[in-house]
């Protein structure tokens, strides 16, 4: 009899896993199923001149130049020159956001001093400071960078600094009551507490670190995606300027992705990280 019903059970097991793998392979279809139509008609259309390949590159164009610039090494260069602008950027960008948002959040004499500049330097665009930073930083690869860098700064400040100040005063009277230090406080209590927020305004700096990247690759580069593409304009080559964007598409999509990974391990103590685990 008891056989019989850890057998029942261990058979309704795998029946619910595999429901579950049937309905994770009918969400990644029904994701992927629109831009693969979308390509499809937009080679149809190219293939029938309803879309002239000098303006726009057909999809089979995108993929033979995409090919020829791996194997002639143009594009792999090129690639790891905008890579390491973008990581260079990214990495001043949460460095100097986590300071900031530290010192904003936690003391109120910070924010004062803090904010108000970053609010001021937030709003100002980036094709606008360009000019500047050429004429103080030169034409080589540090303007690139801290264009990078400054544009990513913000979403990192910005999260960080609201969920330092969303913290929920039980814990810090909590932390408090159990004699914790100013440090262990922040270690502790801030840091953790925050942590979602931080990793919310990190996804948006990823994304954020590509459009500063195209901006600033686009103005007196000599190497990078940016350069490549504008060297193609001047030759009305339609086909590598869409290589170019897909290529930043897809290091937009790759570093999201992996931003989110982060989070699924780093947040697994969540409660609603745990149910949906448990699913």
């Amino acid at each position: 009899m008891s056989d019989t019903i850890i057998l029942t059970g261990t058979h309704k097991t795998g029946d619910s896993r595999k429901k579950k793998l049937t309905l994770e392979k009918l969400v990644f279809v029904r994701r992927y199923a629109s831009p693969l139509l979308l390509v499809c008609f937009w080679q149809l259309a190219c293939s029938s001149g309803m879309i002239s390949t000098r303006l726009v590159a057909s999809p089979a164009q995108i993929a033979v130049t995409g090919w020829s610039l791996l194997r002639d090494g143009t594009l792999p260069y090129n690639l790891g020159v905008s890579l390491l602008r973008a990581v260079s950027g990214l990495g001043i960008a949460i460095s100097t956001g986590v300071v900031l948002a530290l010192i904003s959040g936690l003391s109120r004499l910070g924010e004062d001093i803090v904010d108000a500049p970053l609010q001021i330097l937030r709003t100002l665009p980036a094709l606008a400071l360009v000019p500047l930073f050429i004429l103080w930083f030169g034409i080589g690869e540090t303007p690139k960078v801290l264009l990078v860098a400054l544009g990513a700064t913000f979403p990192i400040y910005l999260n960080l600094h609201k969920g330092i100040r969303t913290i929920d005063p039980k814990l810090l009277e909590m932390a408090s009551t159990l004699g914790l230090t100013r440090w262990q406080i922040i270690k502790d209590v801030f840091l953790p507490g925050a942590l979602p927020d931080f990793l919310t305004g990190l996804r948006y700096a990823v994304g954020v670190s590509w459009l500063m990247l195209v901006v600033a690759e686009q103005v007196n580069a000599e190497s990078g995606i940016g350069h490549m593409m504008m060297d193609a304009e001047d030759f009305l080559r339609t086909d590598i300027i869409l290589v170019g964007l897909l290529v930043y598409g897809m290091l937009g999509l790759l570093s999201d992705q992996i931003v989110r990974f982060l989070e699924a391990a780093l947040l697994a103590w969540r409660p609603d990280r745990r149910k949906g685990q448990q699913a």
